[in-house]
């Protein structure tokens, strides 16, 4: 495993100045005033560094350039960096403030080996004028290190001991305090550390803590902990990569180049007998700017042609600007493939229709209008009509329809999303209704067939919580029963708290209520699908509500 950090000094560069030429100075408030937070080249060989009073600098150099630093817009910039250098690792993270962290393991190759990788980097980094610093090692604090104390260096699996050795403790990146007292024992260098009595330091720290936050970093520098990466983005399952000898410039060189790439990934995949269900293609443009354009598939696929058919929805979206140097083709959300086809149903389609098919047709209509367009309906096991279904994103199947009991009555074909209060007037408390209003419209029944009663399902209920205990000196709003003083007292007391719990005259409403539902017919020969919620004294509320909750053919 070989991690590769690139640091950036944080260098703005002015229109109407050149600041790599005089000394110039980014400067940030503080509890204390204007510090230095940055400084370039020249700034840093008169003594101008970070923390540094900005008038003690202003004191050293009087023609000292300095803006006031934006963190906000670094942060931007540096993840846009990072999101850049995608193009040499799958596996970037950010790292601190300043640096981007590579990990590189099987990826050098392609550019024949570490050296020929490390140069790589920095020749492009240099032609995009981005300050840069770099190492590679097999840990990310080891990396870090070398970028920040020895530039260019690669060390060796196995020899981080000797190789960090000689660095200043600062590489480590410990904390200003941190490094104050080490230095201040004579602790300058990393290899003064190796040999230390660890509950010495501790003691010298005055903090376990600390000690063990120096230690930390030593112990991850060597690769005797762990020290995880933070990707910036998913590891991709699969990802394949077109150089181009020179820029292209043409919608038709990158439908070109596109073929290309998803040929040799689908290959990929089919060799371990796995599709993807998202490819992303990002062109890395001349300019050092990138554009990624996305397409997701219902189930897994690596047939080129179904991806090319779904990106030539969206190849438009990439615009080569000056030249596209390189083409980068990513496959995530990897899994077996499944080629057997299953009959949708015999009265959604007919039977020689699959699901293979419906997918593509799905993916094609996903590519035209977006993520989320696509849904199909999962049946549950539930006699309540409103948790009997519900809507989720087509995955490449069908759900399969719940069995209806025999002894469930007609549905209507449309169910509404949400039941609608309806206004009914009835013959009897307990009858169907004779006429009701319904959005605003009065209509009168012709015909009314049931009840169908749908009871509420009492092993989803649970029970609402005791109430709280009120305090003595609390007005309680009826009078506390008295007692038998000879009566015994845990007695008295239990009862107390029963009857201080409760409210008098107050009807329980927080209890799941049965259902009646009526398919009525009014004199237009209208069809609905209306239930009243509740009993008539059925101890559960007040009265019994009336809903609309479907319409009949």
């Amino acid at each position: 495993m070989r991690r590769r950090t690139i640091p950036n000094d944080r260098k703005r560069v002015s229109n109407d100045t050149d600041r790599t030429a005089v000394p110039f100075v980014l400067v940030e408030a503080g509890a204390h005033g204007l510090r230095v937070a940055a400084a370039n080249e020249p700034a840093q060989t008169i003594g101008i560094g970070e923390g540094l009073a900005f008038t003690d600098a202003k004191a050293r150099a009087p023609s000292l350039c300095h803006e006031d630093i934006d963190r906000a817009a670094d942060a931007r910039a540096l993840e846009a960096l990072a999101e850049w250098m995608i193009r040499f690792a799958p596996l970037v993270a950010i790292d601190g403030l300043d640096g981007v962290m590579l990990e590189t393991t099987g990826c050098d190759h392609l550019y024949g080996g570490e050296a020929g990788m490390l140069r790589e980097v920095a020749q492009i980094l240099k032609r995009e004028r981005i300050p840069h610093r770099v190492g590679l090692a097999s840990t990310q604090v080891a990396a870090a290190a070398l970028a920040r104390g020895a530039s260019g260096r690669i060390l060796p699996v196995g020899s981080e001991k000797d190789g960090l050795a000689d660095l200043p403790i600062s590489t480590l990146r410990v904390s200003e305090a941190a490094e104050a007292l080490l230095r201040r024992v004579g602790l300058n260098k990393i290899g003064q550390l190796y040999g230390i009595d660890r509950k010495a330091l501790a003691r010298r720290f005055q903090s376990k803590s600390n000690a063990d936050a120096v230690l930390l970093k030593l112990d991850q520098a060597l690769g005797d902990r762990r020290d995880p990466i933070r990707p910036l983005r998913p590891i991709p399952a699969k990802r394949v990569q077109l150089k181009c000898p020179e820029p292209i410039a043409t919608g038709e060189a990158i439908e070109i180049g596109l073929e290309e790439l998803a040929t040799r990934l689908c290959s990929d995949l089919k060799r371990f007998g796995q599709g993807a269900r998202r490819f992303t293609l990002t062109s890395y443009r001349s300019d050092g700017t990138l554009k990624s354009v996305e397409i997701s598939a219902a189930r897994p696929v690596n047939a080129p042609d179904h991806i090319l058919r779904l990106f030539g929805e969206r190849i438009d979206q990439i615009d080569p600007g000056f030249g596209i140097d390189l083409l980068l083709l990513e496959a995530q959300r990897a899994g077996p493939m499944d080629e057997s086809a299953m009959a949708v149903s015999g009265d959604l389609a007919a039977q020689d229709t699959d699901t293979v098919a419906l997918s593509a047709l799905a993916d094609r209509i996903t590519a035209k209008l977006g993520e989320g367009v696509v849904h199909v309906t999962a049946f549950q096991e539930s006699h309540h009509p409103d948790l009997a279904e519900r809507k989720r994103a087509f995955e490449g199947s069908i759900p399969k329809r719940a069995a209806i009991s025999a002894q469930a009555g007609p549905r209507p074909l449309r169910l509404l999303r949400q039941p609608e209060r309806v206004q009914v007037l009835a013959e009897v408390p307990e009858g169907p209704p004779l006429r009701f209003v319904w959005r605003r419209v009065a209509r009168k029944v012709a015909k009314a067939d049931g009840p169908e009663r749908i009871a509420p399902e009492w092993w989803t209920y649970t029970a609402p919580p005791p109430a709280a205990v009120p305090q003595q000196d609390a007005p309680r709003k009826w009078l506390t029963p008295k007692f038998d003083p000879r009566a015994d007292a845990a007695l008295i007391a239990k009862t107390r708290i029963e009857f201080e719990q409760m409210q008098a005259g107050e009807a329980v409403k927080n209890l799941p209520r049965a259902r009646d539902y009526y398919r009525v017919e009014d004199e237009e020969g209208r069809r609905y699908w209306v239930f009243r919620e509740g009993l008539y004294e059925d101890g559960r509320g007040g009265a019994p509500d009336w809903y609309m909750h479907g319409l009949f053919a």
